[in-house]
């Protein structure tokens, strides 16, 4: 290859050093590497080298770095105040507005200041890879290396190949996020790239949970990060990224695609960010802030009532997933009733996986005023989600709530829902991972490694597939879009196929080729 990614004395160039360019002239700069900072406005990159040797300080301060080693990364930044001084640099970050008519400009203005053995990368978040390219006459050193805010606390990047790109520029890149202390992952040139694209799982489906009335934004947030272990909720997200961002993303997204029903924006997001209510940065966004603080409605207390008796439909398919609510049960206190049958007093409770409870309802010949449903799915850790119909008896739901909660464990009550909160979310979720790999856009580690390096989920959406089962996921999805009738639902060839031989998601395709 033209250069040696490897070599000591190295030089990378980042141009554009707002909040992104600068984190990549830290990481480059602790990698070993020499430095050259530019930005079109003046004292800008100045201000970056400024700002790079505050946040070392800080290592220091907290002992995570030395001295030393401090003293010599900031010593290895140099300051450009024109364009043509980065042209000395092996390799140039470009870091600058998110527009691809001023990354045109930038990216032929670099190809015609350096050499052909000079990599010129961008940090593009969205736009294709092969397009910026266009714009030089030696598209083949050009690729995309995408890294993540913050990107000294982000350990993922991106690399991302144009349709053009040579393969040396690729590994050379791969090398130098290592030297970054990066986890590079490789990934096609495609709308969202990797991460990106396993975004539009859970947040897209959450959003339509909650234009159904199932439950609110804040109670989504809360199961999520219940019994599924998410970080953070998909709202409480989308107010810290900014609404405007997230919304203009999730269009592009959509448009790239060619409209795929299971990207489709939401009109509540598009709805806040023309209102300007964009999250954290405005003080309003999906929840309120004070003093910088996010402010959390109030849960709904657990009432004292308990009913005469409750009844548990046994389960063929997940008696192993019932078992510790029947243990719940019978730790309370109330009859559990044993019979095929319910008495006419008792609750009854069913479990359903994929199903709606009006369909449970239906289906099994239940009483309906009497009939709630709980997920298992993921366990019993709190929130619980007990699932209720137009038909319940406001009595029996109250019971059903005090009694799901009776140790302590708060308990959210929803509105009817095939898959109810979390199983339709974490399904989806898996679904545009699988379809990510089917598409060859990543290979299942660096799909799991992205989503949990990237967007700090608990399991990548392979790992969650494997974990859940595969066969129940696709059930799942399959019940969804038999109630909505809709395309959003259709499960990814890869899912539908390992289920049938009886694979594991993370099995990759035999023809590589």
């Amino acid at each position: 290859m033209p250069i040696d990614p490897s070599a000591k004395n190295l030089t990378l160039a980042v141009v554009g050093t707002g909040t992104m360019g600068r984190g990549i002239v830290q990481v480059s700069a602790q990698g070993g590497m020499n430095v050259i900072a530019y930005d079109e406005k003046p004292g800008g990159a100045a201000a970056a080298k400024e700002f790079t040797q505050k946040m070392l300080d800080r290592q220091v301060e907290k002992g995570s770095l030395s001295p030393a080693d401090a003293k010599a990364a900031v010593d290895r930044i140099s300051v450009a105040t024109t364009l043509e001084e980065v042209a000395k640099a092996d390799v140039i970050i470009e870091a600058i507005f998110e527009r691809l008519d001023i990354k045109h400009e930038m990216f032929a203005r670099l190809d015609a200041l350096t050499g052909p053995g000079t990599i010129i990368a961008s940090n593009t978040s969205s736009l294709p890879v092969t397009t910026i390219a266009a714009a030089t006459k030696h598209p083949e050193r050009v690729a995309g290396m995408h890294f993540f805010n913050p990107v000294p606390l982000m350990r993922l990047v991106e690399v991302i190949p144009g349709l053009r790109t040579a393969p040396w520029v690729t590994d050379a890149l791969m090398i130098i996020g290592r030297r970054m202390t990066r986890e590079p992952v490789l990934c096609t040139d495609s709308p969202g790239f990797l991460v990106n694209h396993i975004g539009r799982g859970m947040g897209p489906e959450c959003q339509r949970i909650l234009i159904e009335n199932i439950a609110s934004h804040a109670e989504i947030d809360r199961i999520m990060t219940g019994a599924p272990g998410f970080r953070m909720g998909p709202f409480t997200l989308a107010d810290l990224v900014g609404i405007d961002i997230g919304s203009a993303a999730w269009e592009s997204m959509y448009n790239q695609f060619y409209q795929e029903p299971a990207y489709a924006p939401s009109p509540l997001t598009a709805l806040r960010a023309a209102g300007g209510l964009l999250g954290q940065k405005t003080g309003s966004g999906w929840y309120a802030y004070k003093d910088g603080k996010k402010v959390d409605p109030p849960a709904a207390p657990t009432p004292a009532t308990r009913p005469p008796s409750v009844w548990v439909r046994p389960s063929e398919h997940h008696p192993d997933l019932q078992a510790p609510l029947i243990e719940l049960f019978q730790s309370s206190g109330v009859e559990v009733e044993r019979g095929a049958a319910p008495s006419a007093k008792a609750l009854i409770v069913v479990t359903p996986i994929g199903y709606d409870l009006s369909t449970a309802i239906t289906d099994l010949k239940l009483d309906a005023a009497r009939s709630v449903a709980v997920d298992v799915l993921f366990g019993l850790k709190g929130p619980r989600t007990l699932m209720v119909t137009p038909a319940t008896d406001p009595k029996m739901r109250e019971a059903a709530h005090g009694l799901l909660g009776s140790d302590g464990q708060p308990v959210i009550v929803i509105n009817d829902s095939p898959g109810f909160v979390a199983q339709r979310a974490v399904a989806a979720l898996i679904n545009v991972g699988c379809n990510v790999a089917q598409r060859g856009i990543g290979v299942p580690a660096d799909i799991d490694k992205g989503a949990k390096l990237g967007l700090g989920y608990p399991f990548g959406p392979i790992e969650w597939g494997d974990r859940v089962g595969p066969g129940r996921v696709l059930h799942i999805l399959q019940r969804l879009e038999a109630f909505y009738q809709e395309p959003r639902y259709r499960p990814s060839p890869w899912l539908k196929r390992r289920v049938m031989l009886g694979l594991p998601l993370s099995s990759p395709e035999s023809r590589t080729g």
